[in-house]
């Protein structure tokens, strides 16, 4: 078993007992890892660090970070893809913030080209799309909340999905630049009238647009000024920073171990793009998003750097589903990274709102989100607890891994403040 634990952490490991945890139990998790994905071949890495107060209670790291068995390195490269989201949320608000942008605003204000937006009525596929009725306005909040009445190609439900992923807007990359990306998706019907429904969606990509159009940078030179610089996030960027430290990324087949589809050291992400997918685009190491959360957990602040205000985050981290409602009453998706059943969501993360529901431990006002690749990380206002996790196999609704971390993690605590 190549588990690292408390040896070559990427952060200082503080004492797991002092900060209420019984380290016994927390151990549990890398030897679940172990014995029931890492050892079996149905993950071929992971990497995971549980925070209390922002001081690490707990790391560990497993596997091999290149299919030739190249040893997992603590400071090795992820694609944390939808994670790239709560980021580009908090980029969005700091402009909201600065009252450069509102929430209520229509997205016209910045996209003259979602004018005549319409919601579907027909069609698709082999024949044109019915002309639909006119959607109303949509706005900002309707990005955030992925109340747009836009959707991902990767749904695969329906004609509209169908045609995402003919333009390939998920991986949009390596062959649009933003004004294209929206041009294209502005001939698009909607799959519903903004503000009616919930859907995961390219909401996120078409947000970090409109930061960089608010801006007037480039949205990953924006986060590097405004986010990861002032976080010392130094290993976070839209591409990777070390293409030695780039982990393959695999695929999972039924029956079979992970297939893998792109190889660290020859990735198209060891080059420049021509989108920053503020969606599902960044690359970066388990410390420096480790970073990103514990400023989340501290309301906005992490060693003097101020990124939102505690009122702004709180109202992100706020459920904003129509009459509190949970995604079981709101969503219409095949897929998404969050659980739906006491389940709301915020402006860039889904939150609990009914513990029970979850049938899970949990606490009320949790937020959270993941990435595609099973990447996953949380936020415990009450217990004061982050957790991010590291891996890379697509998609991450193959396993329950999330649900089973989560359950080892608050089996381990001692001392609650519920």
């Amino acid at each position: 078993m190549d588990v690292t634990g408390k040896t070559d952490a990427p952060v200082a490991l503080r004492d797991a007992a002092a900060l209420g945890f019984d380290p016994e139990r927390l151990a549990r998790i890398d030897h679940f890892l172990d014995e029931q994905y890492v050892a079996s071949g149905r993950l071929p890495n992971a990497q995971i660090l549980v925070a209390r107060d922002g001081q690490a209670a707990h790391y560990g790291h497993l596997g091999t970070m290149r299919a030739d068995g190249t040893a997992m390195r603590s400071d090795a490269l992820f694609r944390i893809a939808s994670m790239t989201k709560p980021v580009t949320s908090i980029a969005f608000m700091q402009l909201v913030e600065q009252c450069r942008i509102a929430l209520e605003d229509p997205v016209t204000r910045v996209f003259p080209e979602f004018a005549d937006l319409a919601v579907y009525k027909g069609g698709g596929g082999s024949i044109p799309f019915a002309p639909g009725k006119p959607a109303p306005p949509m706005r900002f909040v309707d990005l955030l909340t992925h109340m747009s009445g836009f959707t991902y190609g990767l749904q695969n439900r329906n004609n509209i999905d169908a045609v995402y992923r003919e333009h390939n807007f998920d991986f949009a990359r390596d062959h649009l630049a933003s004004d294209e990306f929206v041009a294209r998706l502005a001939k698009l019907p909607l799959e519903f009238a903004p503000g009616t429904g919930w859907n995961y969606s390219v909401s996120t990509d078409v947000l970090g647009i409109a930061v960089e159009r608010l801006s007037g940078m480039r949205l990953g030179d924006y986060f590097a000024k405004y986010i990861f610089g002032p976080l010392g996030m130094t290993d976070t960027a839209f591409g990777a920073t070390d293409a030695d430290r780039l982990v393959d990324a695999y695929a999972y087949q039924p029956g079979k171990p992970p297939k893998l589809v792109d190889a660290g050291a020859k990735s198209k992400l060891n080059q420049p793009g021509t989108f920053d997918s503020g969606g599902g685009g960044l690359i970066g190491t388990i410390a420096d998003y480790h970073r990103f959360a514990t400023m989340l957990l501290n309301g906005g602040e992490l060693d003097g750097a101020r990124i939102v205000s505690p009122k702004t985050l709180q109202l992100m981290r706020t459920n904003h589903l129509p009459n509190n409602a949970d995604l079981t009453e709101m969503s219409s998706s095949l897929f998404s990274e969050a659980n739906n059943a006491g389940t709301g969501f915020g402006l860039g993360f889904a939150m609990v709102i009914d513990p029970a529901k979850t049938l899970m431990p949990s606490s009320m006002g949790e937020f959270y989100w993941g990435g595609a690749y099973s990447t996953a990380f949380f936020v415990d206002p009450v217990e004061r607890i982050t957790m991010v996790f590291m891996t890379q196999v697509y998609p991450s609704s193959t396993y329950p891994i999330r649900r089973q971390l989560k359950t080892l993690i608050y089996s381990a605590l001692t001392q609650s403040n519920a």
